[in-house]
């Protein structure tokens, strides 16, 4: 038996969801045919309260398209530096938006409405124009953390105030909002656009969500076909995000207490230096001492156990709906057992 924490991105379909393929009714989404893909977009937008939905072959295509969309050549995107927008897509937007970032330093990948004021640059012909800000919550590179509705909230006053667009990259947001049971209505209403993943905790194979107003959507559909995202019968792959969201929401309380009782486990050990705070289902910490993340990894790979090391001194764990309690426990054992 081989337990993966590297990612949530290592699932794969439950019988159910196999079965939910299996009987998609599917069509043409380039002519927008395809009912289970149309069900889908029908069902996020409204759960999220927005007017319209797209749906795309990854998170990252559908921050890009997103970026790409609120932006023109030689604009400048105010994120985190830690953001996965700017760190882990590829270059992706100086390369497909053609325009620039202004990475924050912030706290765990999550910034601040008066770091936001204080990055936006002025009008000057010497500057580049700022014209979008991204969030991302869960934050990955954060240990998972969740933003205070409190403080987007804040940002969300100062985009309006410097007609700024304003995205999330919610690849984790369903995390967030069973971690912090707020108002998936509410980020549709703050948000110009928001990116959804249906490939990480919620265990499809593939597929992201892009939501955002009817004209906004009706050029990211474009955009979407630039970039080589136009999809044909991909019911039987938007029949999985249909089934996660009436089947696998609420069980991502399941990974969160997971990952906790992983951390206390891990607390327990000398080895283990500062953690990040585990708030739903990503576990960052340092090792020390006699251990490093590579040796630590190897030795827990040595158990049938696959972790991932994310720096010099950090490994990575993350749990999802492939981890179960036997697994979960038999991890607690083996860290346990180390000197």
């Amino acid at each position: 038996m081989t337990i993966d924490y590297r990612s949530d991105t290592f699932t794969r379909p439950t019988p159910g969801m196999l079965q939910a393929m299996m009987a998609a009714e599917s069509g043409d989404d380039v002519f927008g045919e395809d009912p289970s893909v149309n069900r889908l977009e029908a069902m996020m937008a409204a759960f999220f309260g927005k007017a319209a939905a797209l749906y795309c072959p990854s998170g990252t295509m559908s921050n890009q398209v997103a970026i790409k969309a609120h932006t023109q050549p030689g604009d400048e995107v105010i994120c985190s530096n830690l953001a996965h927008v700017y760190i882990y897509e590829g270059g992706g937007i100086a390369f497909n938006a053609g325009a620039q970032v202004h990475p924050i330093q912030g706290d765990r990948g999550m910034i601040t409405a008066a770091e936001v004021a204080a990055a936006i640059n002025p009008d000057d012909v010497h500057k580049a124009r700022t014209s979008l800000v991204c969030l991302e919550n869960t934050s990955n590179r954060g240990g998972g953390c969740c933003y205070d509705w409190e403080e987007i909230v804040k940002i969300k006053t100062v985009c309006q105030e410097n007609n700024l667009a304003l995205h999330l990259d919610g690849a984790r947001l369903f995390n967030a909002l069973v971690a912090t049971k707020q108002d998936p209505k509410a980020y549709g209403a703050t948000f110009d656009s928001i990116s959804v993943c249906l490939n990480k905790g919620m265990g499809c194979p593939m597929g992201s969500v892009l939501l955002g107003g009817e004209a906004f959507i009706r050029n990211a559909r474009r955009i979407r076909k630039k970039f080589g995202g136009g999809l044909r019968q991909a019911g039987y792959m938007a029949a999985t995000g249909i089934y996660a969201l009436e089947n696998h929401l609420q069980r991502l309380e399941e990974d969160h207490a997971h990952a906790k009782q992983i951390a206390n486990a891990l607390l327990e050990k000398g080895f283990t230096g500062h953690m990040l705070p585990v708030e739903t289902n990503i576990l960052i910490f340092e090792i020390t001492g006699d251990w490093n993340p590579v040796s630590f990894t190897a030795h827990l790979k040595r158990e049938g156990i696959k972790v991932m090391p994310v720096s010099p001194t950090q490994v990575r764990m993350v749990t999802h709906l492939d981890v179960t309690p036997e697994m979960v426990a038999k991890t607690c054992e083996v860290i346990a057992a180390m000197a």
